[in-house]
């Protein structure tokens, strides 16, 4: 006797995903963020060197640098800089849809240069005479956000100030004027504030700006990567078709194979890639080639959990057990090999991640969060809706599982 509570519960689970999926699908896709290997544009690889022998190139001055470069993209206005630190000494900086890169590179490899001065322009401090990390935010009297400052030498601080009273002290980044405060009183303490209509963000941008100026260093380029916008577009459009035709074949061998397992299996194995795609969107990843690749590698995963689970019951159901007992058996039994296939490859993607550059490092992190989105769907989720319809009576002879009559046993 059919349970109908049960298989309207299954047909009402189907029918949520597959209205989620359709309505929600291209906005998502539209919206991911391309890497420059499909969007085009370039990447470098920088060697941080210091300016003089008294430096050394520590992790502080590597995130200062770092800044800098991602000051001077913004300058360039380029939409999406990917600046990165690579230890002991190098920033890896990725440009998609860059038009002229030449200009940029120009920009970006000149060391930074902070100046204070005066309204005539006369130089009258360095970056140099910021302590380390010198520049911070920090809150006024009204609890307003400032920029705090603290200076190596208080004294000559205190002349500056003393001479600029009432007037003007410009901070320039190169010859980019950056700010100019007007100096109130004598300053002794070596420690000032930067008031202003600032927000919380625009003063930590603004104390960022300091601190890059305040520790220069020197970019060595070793490596530039070029990529042409219609390569990368070709690059997308061929990995896309790729996957569609391999998706198909797959969708069509787990229904001719494992029949209504096999379509519950693609129904999950649908929605894994939807929310592994949601799930990246929402992060806001960068999807690049070696990400795509990740991506085909964990529905490949995806694939052969069910495969197990599927072929398991089909075993039980050749040794004699009923339909709903085979499920069980074979769901069991298949759970640990499930299990432990992808903890290792979790264990692998995590050294990859640690271990590895960006590139490799972008594959990786795609490998993680759709290896986790697949143990919820083509695990869970498979077992769940299968589950549904065994318990409602459907689907109860074992040539709706790919096992024919005359390959069953006794038991």
């Amino acid at each position: 006797m059919i349970k109908w509570s049960r298989f309207v519960l299954f047909l009402i689970v189907v029918g949520l995903i597959g209205t989620i999926v359709a309505t929600t699908i291209k906005p998502v896709a539209g919206g991911m963020v391309l890497g420059l290997d499909l969007k085009g544009g370039f990447e470098i690889l920088y060697e941080v060197q210091p300016l003089d022998e008294k430096q050394k190139v520590d992790k502080s001055v590597l995130t200062a640098t770092a800044q800098m470069v991602e000051t001077r993209v913004n300058i360039g206005k380029v939409q999406e800089p990917e600046v990165t630190i690579e230890q002991p000494n190098r920033i890896r900086v990725k440009l998609a849809g860059v038009d002229n890169p030449e200009k940029l590179r120009e920009l970006i490899g000149k060391p930074a240069v902070l100046t204070f001065r005066d309204s005539k322009g006369t130089k009258l401090m360095s970056g140099n005479d910021l302590a380390p990390g010198g520049a911070a935010l920090s809150y006024g009297k009204l609890n307003q956000p400032v920029v705090a400052l603290k200076f190596k030498d208080a004294k000559k601080f205190a002349d500056i100030t003393r001479e600029m009273v009432g007037k003007p002290l410009s901070i320039y980044l190169d010859e980019n004027l950056i700010t100019s405060p007007t100096i109130n009183d004598i300053i002794t303490t070596g420690s000032a504030i930067i008031e202003g209509s600032y927000t919380k963000e625009s003063a930590r941008e603004m104390a960022e700006i300091l601190n890059a100026g305040a520790l220069p260093a020197k970019l060595i380029e070793k490596s530039v990567t070029s990529v042409g916008a219609s390569l990368g577009e070709m690059a997308l459009q061929k990995t896309l078709n790729a996957g569609v035709i391999g998706s198909i074949l797959i969708l069509i061998f787990m229904l001719v194979v494992y029949r209504v397992p096999g379509l519950i299996a693609n129904i999950m194995l649908i929605f894994f890639a939807y929310l592994s795609l949601l799930v990246l969107y929402w992060m806001n990843a960068t999807l690049t080639l070696p990400g795509i690749a990740g991506f085909i590698l964990s529905v490949g995963m995806a694939v052969d959990s069910n495969i197990i689970t599927n072929e398991r019951i089909q075993e039980e159901i050749r040794s004699g057990k009923t339909i709903l007992s085979a499920f069980r058996a074979g769901s069991r039994r298949s759970f640990i090999t499930i299990i432990d296939s992808h903890v290792t490859t979790l264990i692998a993607a995590g050294v990859l991640f640690y271990f590895g550059t960006s590139a490799i490092q972008g594959f990786a992190l795609t490998m993680v969060v759709t290896i986790i989105v697949s143990l919820i769907t083509n695990v869970f989720g498979t077992r769940f809706l299968l589950s549904l319809l065994l318990r409602a009576n459907m689907c109860k002879k074992p040539r709706w599982f790919g096992v024919k009559e005359s390959e069953i046993g006794e038991l």
